[in-house]
């Protein structure tokens, strides 16, 4: 857990993380969360982002202008790949040529690029391949949520990256796994290294301090129940998981694994992972269950006045549409001037085409994209192979949930009982935590909800916590910190804390597991257990059943990670 020193650079941030040697970044996956890490890396530490592995080479290169080479120059040796697996030949080959004292050199006799930080922020489907592809190569890495797309993947990648002394019912025992390093004159040495999940609402300033009011100052008393609620917001919801990447269980995950396994970790921190600086273990859940289902968008709920249209840009409703295509991307967003998220993710050129060519060539290109369009002959590894953001949101292929709940519950755990024999319960009563996500809500990703405690209340959005106490009838406003950037500032805090790990292990000589205490709070283990509750909901959910924690940990994560 962080130490109160930790805790404290949370509430108060500090501006600007500066190491005697900056870690060098690799970025694999030049999409949305690959640039919005390397943004959060250069504004809140002195580090580098030192290459790019990307397939898209329009992508690859506007990543690499903005990051690495800049506007007038050219990339250099070793800092621009279009696919992660040329990255890990000419790696091996660098530490080889520097083994045997060749020296491995670019063009001109440049000296090679080298990294010491890997961000993983490709496809989720691809997590697996990619983390466990370069698990050898003792780098640090810091992998986007969630972890991969099934059960069975994350436990192999906890198997392969550490996990295998993981305790009964998901209580971690085991260190974070070292790996060989050859690098100079040949020799080897072990190396740790740092791993880290981006459950990036642990690291917003906002939810820091509501965690320390509700565990480490106890403002209201033993927490009895939590109801938190992820509003992913109306046109959102349809950009991603009807017309984009994330509407197909089959083809990526359940949307409450891609949209909402971080909100399923926070409810965790709050309620299974003990408080700062307490040396206890995990309060394990009981009982999960779920309901849920694609209420909205589906062919049923179809306005009659659309007919058999399949695409907005040929519906003859699309006027009156409030999920119209040419709506969303080109009056909401280009229409006033933006051509980032999600404009540029219907074209990733439709930004170089606004700066050159202006606003009307942006959006006749962009009109042209939204007109695409697949028939009933057109085969199904085409159709799942991309976004279709012209796509009637009621004909498309998209069968993720748009709304679900999920309930966890847990039992009394005490740790010790007191001289008269009584079970002390502080933290580790009898709770319940409900989860609501939903698609049809105005704003977009602004977490709200209310904790229930035995002293008091409290009730949070995505910028105020109010605290009200039972015994003073009085109701206090904390309104922490704004930080910039994504997830009111968890992509930085998490980006920071990531890297601090990195420079404690690496330059101050601190184990591997310490730095993950204490600067990220969080390791493998933890991390894992968050995803598998998770995949528990989505059996209860999808089996209508309530699932037992311990029995369904002893069956589908222990007896599993034995087999490995």
């Amino acid at each position: 857990m962080p130490t109160s020193t930790t805790t404290s650079t949370f509430l108060n941030p500090p501006q600007h993380q500066t190491f005697p040697s900056p870690p060098r970044i690799l970025i694999i996956g030049a999409g949305s969360r690959g640039t919005s890490y390397a943004k959060a890396a250069l504004s809140s530490t002195n580090a580098t982002i030192a290459a790019v592995c990307e397939p898209n080479a329009h992508k690859r290169a506007a990543f690499g202008r903005r990051f690495i080479w800049g506007a007038d120059r050219v990339p250099a040796f070793g800092s621009a790949f279009p696919d992660w697996r040329d990255w890990v030949k000419y790696e091996t080959a660098r530490r080889e040529s520097a083994a045997t004292g060749e020296g491995l050199t670019g063009p001109g006799g440049y000296a090679p690029v080298h990294v010491d930080v890997v961000f993983v922020c490709v496809l989720d489907e691809m997590h697996e391949e990619v983390l466990l592809g370069i698990a050898g190569l003792g780098v640090h890495v810091c992998c986007e949520k969630p972890l991969s797309t099934g059960l069975g993947s994350c436990v192999r990648i906890l198997g392969a990256l550490g996990g295998k002394g993981v305790q009964e019912n998901g209580h971690a025992k085991g260190e974070v796994n070292g790996h060989i390093d050859g690098e100079a004159n040949g020799t080897t040495k072990h190396k740790e290294t740092v791993f880290g999940i981006c459950h990036v609402l642990r690291y917003s300033p906002h939810n820091m301090l509501l965690r320390h009011l509700v565990l480490d100052q106890g403002v209201i008393g033993d927490v009895m129940s939590i109801e938190h609620v992820e509003p992913v917001g109306w046109w959102h919801f349809s950009h991603s998981y009807v017309r984009g990447n994330w509407r197909k269980e089959s083809t990526t995950a359940p949307s409450l694994l891609t949209k909402s396994c971080h909100d399923i970790d926070f409810l965790m921190w709050m309620l299974c992972t003990p408080p700062t600086n307490a040396e206890q273990t995990p309060h394990l859940p009981s009982y999960i269950t779920s309901t849920g289902s694609r209420k909205f968008f589906r062919r049923a709920r179809k306005p009659k006045e659309a007919a058999d249209a399949t695409n907005c840009m040929s519906c003859a409703y699309e006027p009156e549409c409030e999920y119209s295509a040419k709506k969303i991307y080109h009056d909401r967003h280009l229409g006033s001037g933006n051509t980032g998220w999600p404009v540029k993710i219907v074209n990733p050129e439709i930004e170089d085409i606004y700066k050159t060519s202006g606003k009307e060539a942006a959006a006749k290109q962009l009109l042209e994209n939204l007109t695409e369009d697949y028939t009933s002959g057109t085969p199904t590894a085409e159709v799942e192979a991309r976004p279709w953001f012209g796509r009637c949101v009621w004909e498309a292929d998209n069968d993720v949930c748009d709304d679900q709940c999920v309930t966890i519950t847990w039992h009394d755990d005490p740790l010790s009982t007191d001289e008269e024999g009584r079970p002390e319960l502080k933290n580790r009563g009898a709770k319940t935590a409900q989860f609501h996500m939903v698609a049809f809500t105005e704003k977009i990703c602004e977490r709200r909800g209310r904790i229930y405690g035995t002293k008091g209340e409290i009730e949070y959005d995505s910028s105020t916590i109010r605290v009200h106490n039972f015994s003073t009838g009085q109701t206090e406003t904390h309104e922490p910190h704004q930080a910039g950037g994504g997830h009111g500032g968890g992509d930085e805090g998490l980006v920071r804390q990531f890297l601090m790990a990195v420079n404690a292990v690496d330059n101050e000589a601190m184990p591997a597991a310490t730095a993950q205490r204490e600067f990220l709070g969080c390791d493998l283990e933890e991390a894992f257990r968050s995803h598998a509750v998770v995949f528990a909901a989505e059996e209860a959910r999808t089996a209508r059943t309530v699932v037992d924690w311990k029995k369904w940990w002893n069956e589908k994560v222990e007896g599993e990670l034995h087999k490995q």
